[in-house]
């Protein structure tokens, strides 16, 4: 909270509080960002959430704590991330690891005047014999303690939560914490899990996914686990699964960022990898409030010349042709289309994306959306305007090139005014 926060940052903050307020945020720590040197900044950015009335329950692994101890006694630990066969000694490194940790979680968050207490609300059961294979101490996740984790967060406590289990008869299980994270985000209701690692997200085929839909990331697991990293595979299983168990939305992202947390939850480009359980985005018509927002948009194509300044009288004269493109509220693109139903043409005008979601396909959506309207309104030809997005329309769009001739008399002469002398694109709809 000691970090200088600018008056922009406040506001991008702002306008995400409504419908975070109240609501609950998983955060999954990897145990070796827990041990790094960015951690707490990490709970900085916790009290943040904290500061805002958001409900945080934190799940914290022990892999690298467990390998490192084993380095130490030099014993070969028979399982590391909580999922194949845990034997006797690897069950006692992992508690050592483990209670360490959540030690050093609950100083650190002391530190930053946070309530916090570790909990054994994670019931188990032993995984028992799978593929012929005893997994001893290995166990998976029976069921939540949801009333006690809800009355911890009533009283303003986070809820602390070791990659560890119990069972009715006072057996303790070594559980991976990603499959706890996914769990306790299915029981509380969770509107969000993140994952906080030490990759910059899912990695699939060496290049890193911004965003998915949960549904896309569940056909690239089934063509093959072995084309997403080692170290993200796991996190994209999980990440699948919590959102078809309801979660709304799964962020992976990296630890030791600086305020990487906040940039993620409080951003529209965020800063790590977004998996999303439903079409979050959509394209509507913009409203007076959108005024302001379309001016910013598309200040930058002013400035490099590609799109013509439009005043704030002039956007809101023809505000029934804009549309924005919003991802979770927020403008994020925006487009026009002018009718002129003399000649039965329409000019497609404006287009504008944000160049945080540039190659994303929203200007393909937006291109389409248009093309739409404009046959439902019984057009036969679409025209737009372009000085340096030409090629770009005729790839993507389908558009060819016409002639000043082809514009409507009006939009002839306006043309003509400009001097800007930008190439003229038609696409026939009928």
């Amino acid at each position: 909270l000691c970090r200088s926060v600018k008056p922009t940052d406040l506001r991008g903050i702002l306008q995400y509080i409504p419908q975070f307020r109240e609501r609950t945020f998983i955060i999954s720590v990897d145990g070796a960002i827990v041990t790094s040197e960015n951690f707490a900044n990490i709970l900085l950015d916790i009290a943040v959430l904290r500061s805002l009335n958001i409900r945080v329950v934190l799940v914290h692994g022990a892999a690298a704590q467990i390998k490192a101890l084993a380095e130490e006694q030099k014993i070969a630990p028979s399982n590391l991330d909580g999922s194949g066969v845990t034997d006797a000694a690897t069950l006692k490194l992992a508690l050592t690891a483990a209670n360490r940790l959540t030690h050093e979680i609950l100083e650190g968050l002391s530190a930053s005047d946070l309530r916090a207490a570790c909990t054994n609300a994670i019931i188990a059961h032993p995984m028992g014999i799978i593929q012929g294979a005893n997994r001893l101490f290995t166990g998976k996740v029976e069921r939540v303690d949801v009333e006690l984790l809800q009355t911890l967060l009533a009283q303003g406590v986070i809820p602390v939560i070791p990659p560890l289990g119990f069972d009715g008869d006072g057996k303790t299980y070594r559980v991976n914490s990603d499959g706890v994270a996914v769990a306790v985000a299915e029981a509380l209701k969770a509107i969000k899990l993140i994952f906080i690692t030490t990759t910059d997200g899912l990695y699939y085929q060496a290049r890193l996914i911004r965003q998915m839909l949960v549904g896309d990331l569940i056909t690239l697991l089934e063509k093959g686990k072995w084309e997403f990293s080692s170290e993200t595979h796991s996190k994209a299983q999980h990440a699948a699964a919590a959102c078809r168990a309801g979660v709304q939305r799964v962020h992976i992202i990296n630890g030791q960022v600086d305020e990487g947390l906040l940039a993620e939850v409080f951003s529209n480009e965020g800063i790590g990898t977004l998996i999303y359980a439903n079409e979050y985005q959509q394209i509507r018509p913009a409203k007076k409030k959108d005024v302001r927002a379309i001016q910013l948009l598309t200040q930058k194509g002013v400035e490099t010349d590609e799109l013509v300044k439009r005043t704030r009288a002039s956007i809101e004269k023809h505000l029934g042709d804009y549309y924005i493109f919003e991802i979770d509220k927020n403008p994020v693109a925006c487009v026009a289309l002018h009718a002129h139903p003399e000649q039965s043409k329409g000019e497609l005008a404006c287009l504008f994306v944000n160049p945080s979601h540039e190659n994303q396909g929203i200007g393909r959506k937006l291109i389409q959306f248009v093309e739409s309207k404009a046959r439902e309104m019984g057009l036969n030809e679409l025209l737009t305007l372009s000085t340096q997005a030409f090629t770009y329309f005729q790839s993507k769009g389908g558009f060819a090139e016409g002639t000043r001739e082809d514009l409507p008399p009006s939009r002839r002469e306006k043309y003509d005014q400009s001097g800007r002398n930008s190439k003229v694109l038609v696409k026939k709809l009928k």
